[in-house]
């Protein structure tokens, strides 16, 4: 009998995403196989403790619903009865949690809390979907789902993915992008830039943060700095989007690696004036449309723009690409590029390929083959150079 795969599923951490996080977390642990799969949770704490245990989500998850406030308290060890504070080793080869004892103001590390052949990060935003926690993961020589270091961090930074989208030729509204630093040196230089060059209304967004955090739109001059405050204190870089006016919001699911395929597109009916948090997280009159409401050449154009994107920003295993299409042209633009979507029961990515014939659970399937795939063939890489051998 072939030994279960011991999967590491990460969520929570130090973002301001760390509900959403916790969210999709619950959904993927209930969702997967447990007879192919032996399933080991680790929470990340809002402070950045990592810790282990089979009751870790709900601590996490009871912590963030006590909370008044936006500030967190970091568990105590009070908190900790059912949860072992752990470790990863960035060392190939060591492949497991390595458990945490305090002593005194020193952290010693005791004995593997458990082994892990691959690692599922459910890890929205900061330090999960920026390449951080990919970085840790290629240091210890373990696989896990989803894309590298390159493509995770150019996809979380909205300016990057623009700069590398108009290299490519990619359809995207036009933008402009401001460092916090800027902006607080001459606020209206900002404002006059954004009047001479894009109008309104516009977007104004962090540049390296998910779920709608941070971006408000603005309708005129008066709305522009508050804007501007509200999105620089979540980011030192900026973006500032023209509205895309009249169109749809469509989505797209890809899933693969070298050779990608695109889902069918679905379409978002926010309730509120634009998909922002609330729309997306806590009000249930927003709408998924599924297909979406356009041409199937315009649909054909999302898939085929969706995987060249992918393609683009090296993405691996999943990401979701947002567009808009103009109701009347059906031009259509790109928006943007998630990494780590979302796996809640209202998340487009998983909804998308259950509507394109993939199941939940096969779903999880295929991201955790992909991802073995893809540790297999980076294994065919030579790290040393010796002329000798060469010749």
């Amino acid at each position: 009998m072939t030994d279960k795969i011991r999967i590491g599923i990460i969520f929570g951490g130090r973002s301001s995403e760390h509900e959403v996080s916790l969210t999709s977390a619950s959904c993927v642990l209930k969702a997967i196989d447990r007879n192919k799969y032996d399933v080991i949770p680790i929470g990340i704490t809002k402070g950045g403790r990592w810790l282990l245990g089979n009751d870790v989500l709900a601590l996490l998850s009871s912590q963030a619903s006590e909370l008044e406030s936006s500030e967190y308290r970091e568990l105590q060890a009070s908190d900790l009865t059912e949860a072992v504070s752990v470790s990863l080793l960035p060392v190939p080869g060591k492949a497991g949690l390595v458990a945490l004892q305090s002593e005194g103001n020193a952290l010693s590390m005791s004995h593997l809390a458990s082994r892990l052949d691959v690692v599922f990060p459910v890890l929205h935003g900061t330090h999960g979907e920026d390449g951080a926690i990919q970085g840790l993961m290629e240091l210890a020589d373990l696989p896990y789902v989803g894309a590298g270091i390159t493509g995770s961090a150019v996809a979380m930074d909205k300016a990057m993915t623009k700069a590398v989208l108009s290299a490519g030729g990619f359809p995207q509204l036009p933008y402009i992008v401001v460092l916090r630093s800027e902006w607080e040196q001459d606020p209206m230089l900002v404002q006059e830039e954004v009047e001479a060059h894009l109008g309104y209304p516009c977007f104004v967004k962090p540049a390296s943060l998910g779920s709608s955090v941070g971006i408000s739109k603005v309708r005129n001059s008066s709305e522009l700095q508050p804007a501007l405050a509200e999105a620089a204190i979540y980011d030192r870089k900026l973006v500032i989007e023209q509205d895309a006016g009249a169109a749809r919001e469509v989505e797209c699911s890809v899933l693969g690696n070298d050779d990608p395929m695109a889902s069918i597109p679905g379409e978002i009916v926010p309730s509120r004036e634009f998909y922002d948090y609330t729309a997306k997280y806590h009000d249930s009159s927003s709408q998924l449309i599924i297909p979406a409401r356009i041409s199937p050449h315009a649909a054909e154009k999302v898939q085929d723009l969706a995987v060249q994107a992918f393609k683009a920003l090296d993405c691996a295993g999943m990401a979701r690409v947002d567009f808009f299409v103009d109701k009347e042209t059906e031009h259509v633009y790109i928006n943007e590029i998630n990494t780590i979507p979302g796996f809640t029961p209202i998340s487009m990515y998983p909804k998308l390929w259950e509507a394109s014939g993939v199941s939940y659970a096969d779903l999880i399937d295929r991201l955790v083959e992909l991802a073995i795939e893809r540790h297999q063939d980076k294994t065919r890489n030579v790290t040393s150079f010796s002329k000798e051998e060469r010749e």
